[in-house]
């Protein structure tokens, strides 16, 4: 078996989930990464890690010819077909998910799901002859595989997870196969359930099916772009949808662990915790689609979790809001393609970062111009936060990259310092320690933040290099001059852009090996375009990048440079939340031109969901006037009697 076929391209997986867990199927059938239960636990299937110990759970027609595959029509349910010598197969894969009885009508974040993975082959023509190998491991990512018990119509584990299946069924010494001999329009479904259920789960496929199916697509509908790229912002939406941790309201970087940067490298970490600086950018996206259920859940998390620490706030936090999040490395493990260490956990949520205060203010901001009210706590540690800011913008930190070499005074990280200030301001009035204070970190921007004749901004103070994230300052309304922003932009594509991608930095970070380049810097490079006034650039950038990503729609964190293939975690949430800010912005620019484009992140916001709400209002006199209706919405309550209450959010 050759390297592809033990370990195949990141960019060979989709993603099924039900807002609690998440898997990763190939196309060639086989889930090597699936936590059902939640996306922080030990996962049941892990041979994404670990090709030859890491268990997987495979559907391997014989004599396949062709395969294809994709996400059905304004679903997140993947159809995978095998062309094979006898016949063709349809493989149906999903994770059930819809919302509880006590869910209100337009409620579609208050959801049941059971933690099971569904998956349906049909015969479509001819006959198709087929294994299922079923390998699941234990706790803290064993590589032992789990004691199998062969009983009517199931397979049995030692940790109560369950394979319900039909055929013929073995015991390995990795785990069990079973054999399964389809005919022209036989179905057989699986369902491996977490959580011994009452009844058989394959009583209820059609069901289960059913109102997944209806959610998804019911969801959609909530959609408000209106625009050219509808298709992939809404793919895109659909995958931010996968990675909300619906209990709580996070988003998690990505759903998956230590897929490298460098194929054989060291920069292997773990995404699965939810990034305070994801705030604006998440809140932004989805308020501008018209998903502002998911934008108040999310803002809950931060105002529960994260907001309540104040000046030690951390630059990320689990997905039930726990701040320590130990980092330890997996020496058992073999890696992605031999890439280690394998790392759980991540200390740089113990790093000082200056931006994320920044960004929980442009935050706040941002929700307050889209209508929420911050209470009186809010207020209090918002003003804290901006007192502490006045006192610590002058410490230097490791900035928004979580470099792991000695802090640094970093040109990005003082401008959301400004920010912080600057919007603390808006919010809660003129004091004179914030507006000094402002206004001393924006000369001090400019006084040493800048460098060249004439000049442009800087990584960091003294320094003669560039930095992707100096992209984002065009966006956040400093008072900064149109050519110094123009030229800035300029040497950032000059030193760190090659055609359509642009590196985050070059130099040292204090870790050994290379990276890829991530697909935000492009994105965001879209939008610094859009603001220097370069706005066919910037579309033709745009439509560049959506050459990018994989089959069904989704991206990694970075790409190689040289080949394509995707590299780091997948899929990455920032990079899904960048593509439908850049879309909705060239949107903007097109309807109500350059200027619209001005100010902050709230000012953006409010003007395009301005411009939605005559559309909004047409629609609703429709449905007031009977001239149109919407979907019955409770095709997509999912009842399952005893397992109702399980992960419920």
């Amino acid at each position: 078996m050759t390297e592809q076929e033990r370990q195949r391209p990141i960019e060979d997986y989709a993603l099924i989930g039900d807002c609690h867990g998440a898997a990763l199927v190939s196309s060639a059938g086989s889930i090597d990464w699936c936590t059902p239960l939640r996306f922080d636990a030990d996962p049941i299937f892990f041979g994404l890690l670990d090709a030859d110990s890491g268990g997987r759970w495979s559907v391997e027609p014989k004599g396949v010819i062709r395969i294809s595959r994709g996400y059905i029509k304004r679903t997140n349910i993947l159809r995978t077909q095998f062309e094979t010598e006898t016949g063709t197969l349809e493989l149906i894969d999903f994770m059930p998910v819809g919302r509880t009885r006590t869910a209100k009508v337009h409620d579609y974040v208050t959801l049941n799901a059971p933690g099971w993975v569904v998956r349906r082959m049909r015969c479509t023509s001819g006959h198709v002859d087929l294994t299922v190998r079923f390998c699941p491991r234990g706790s803290a990512f064993s590589t032992e595989p789990l004691d199998l018990e062969l009983k009517d119509g199931r397979i049995d584990c030692a940790n109560g997870t369950t394979l319900w299946c039909d055929g013929e069924a073995q015991l390995e010494q990795d785990g069990a196969s079973v054999r399964v001999v389809l005919q022209n329009g036989e179905i057989q479904t699986s369902v491996m359930t977490s959580v011994p259920p009452l009844m058989d789960p394959r009583d209820q496929s059609d069901l289960l099916y059913d109102v997944t199916h209806a959610y998804w697509t019911e969801w959609c509908e909530y959609s408000r772009y209106i625009g050219p790229y509808h298709d992939v912002v809404l793919r895109s939406a659909l995958a931010l949808k996968l990675l909300t941790y619906a209990p709580t309201g996070a988003i998690v970087a990505a759903p998956t662990t230590s897929l490298p940067e460098k194929i054989g490298g060291q920069r292997n970490w773990d995404y699965r915790f939810c990034w305070v600086r994801d705030a604006t950018f998440a809140l932004f996206s989805l308020s501008v689609l018209g998903y502002s259920a998911e934008a108040s859940r999310f803002s809950d998390f931060l105002s529960r979790f994260c907001l309540r620490e104040g000046s030690t706030l951390r630059i990320m936090y689990g997905i039930d809001g726990k701040p320590f999040l130990d980092e330890k490395c997996l020496s058992h493990l073999s890696g992605y393609r031999d890439s280690r260490p394998v790392r759980v956990g991540n200390e740089a949520a113990d790093q000082r970062q200056l931006d994320i205060f920044g960004e929980l203010l442009d935050w706040a901001d941002l929700r307050a111009a889209l209508g929420s009210r911050l209470n009186a706590d809010d207020r209090a540690l918002m003003c804290a936060v901006a007192d502490h800011v006045c006192k610590t913008w002058q410490i230097p930190d490791h900035g928004i990259w979580e470099m792991r070499t000695e802090p640094r005074h970093f040109t990005q990280g003082k401008a959301m310092a400004w920010v912080t200030l600057d919007r603390a301001i808006r919010l809660f009035g003129d004091k004179p320690h914030w507006r000094e204070n402002r206004d001393l970190i924006l000369q001090e921007m400019i006084d040493k933040g800048c460098t060249g004749n004439p000049p442009h901004l800087v990584q960091s103070y003294g320094a003669k290099t560039m930095d992707a994230a100096l992209l984002q300052i065009p966006l956040l309304g400093l008072p900064l001059s149109p050519e110094l922003l123009e030229r800035t932009v300029k040497e950032v594509e000059r030193e760190l852009r090659a055609d359509d991608l642009v590196d985050r930095y070059r130099g040292t970070d204090g870790l050994d090996g290379d990276e890829g380049a991530f697909f935000i810097t492009s994105f965001w490079l879209v939008e610094a375009l859009l603001l220097v006034g370069r706005a066919e650039e910037a579309s033709d950038l745009f439509e560049q990048l959506l050459s990018r990503a994989n089959d069904v729609g989704l991206y990694a964190e970075e790409v190689d440079r040289k080949t394509g293939a995707f590299l780091g975690n997948f899929p990455q949430a920032f990079t899904h939340l960048s593509l439908i800010s850049s879309a909705s912005l060239l949107q903007l620019y097109h309807n109500k031109g350059a200027g619209a484009l001005k100010g902050t992140n709230a000012d953006r916001a409010t003007r395009i969901v301005g411009a939605t709400e005559g559309f909004k209002a047409l629609v609703f006199s429709l449905i007031r006037n009977r001239k149109i209706r919407l979907k019955s919405s409770r095709k997509s309550v999912l009842s399952l009697t005893p397992t109702d209450s399980r992960g419920t959010g």
